[in-house]
C-alpha cells in the first residue's frame, strides 16, 4: 500500500500479514464476551448448552439421581445440616463430627429460602420447609447448650 504524501513523501506499509495473524484474531474476537447480550440471554444460552451435554453425559452415571425438585433439594440441604450437627455421619467417612458455624449457615440457608419462596409454594412443601426449619433449628439450639 503507497500512498503519496502532498508534501513529496512516499509512506510504504511493510508490515507482513499472514492468513495465520487473521485467523487468530478471528478467534481472539469469538472468545471474547458478547457485550450486546443481556445477562438474561447469557444464562439462557448456558442453560440450553447445559441442558443438551447433561443429556449426553448423563447417560454414564451408573446411580440413579432422583428428580431435580424444590423438596428434594430442601431436603438435601436438611441432610447436609444434619451431617454438620452431628446427628448424622459422614456417608465417604463414616465418622461424626460437629461443625455449628456451617450447620448454621446451612440452616440460615433454608431460611432464606422459606423467605423468597413464601406464596410459591404448594401447601406440601411449605409444611415441609416449616418442619425442617424447626427441627433443625431445635438441635442447633440444644448442640449450642451442651
Amino acid at each position: 500500500m503507497e500512498e503519496k504524501d502532498p508534501k513529496g513523501f512516499t509512506v510504504k506499509d511493510r508490515r507482513k500479514v499472514s492468513l495465520d495473524d487473521m485467523d487468530r484474531e478471528q478467534t481472539a474476537r469469538e472468545s471474547e464476551p458478547r457485550q450486546q447480550e443481556t445477562p438474561r440471554q447469557q444464562a439462557e444460552d448456558a442453560g440450553a448448552k447445559f441442558a443438551e451435554t447433561s443429556q449426553e453425559c448423563g447417560r454414564t452415571s451408573s446411580v440413579p439421581l432422583p428428580e431435580v425438585v424444590f423438596s428434594t433439594f430442601i431436603l438435601s440441604l436438611s441432610s447436609s445440616a444434619l451431617l454438620h450437627l452431628g446427628e448424622i455421619p459422614d456417608p465417604s467417612s463414616q465418622a461424626t463430627e460437629i461443625d455449628l458455624p456451617m450447620a448454621k449457615h446451612i440452616i440460615d440457608t433454608i431460611g432464606m429460602l422459606q423467605e423468597k419462596t413464601k406464596g410459591n409454594l404448594d401447601p406440601e412443601e411449605e409444611r415441609l420447609v416449616n418442619t425442617l426449619l424447626y427441627d433443625l433449628r431445635l438441635r442447633y439450639v440444644q448442640k449450642c447448650n451442651k
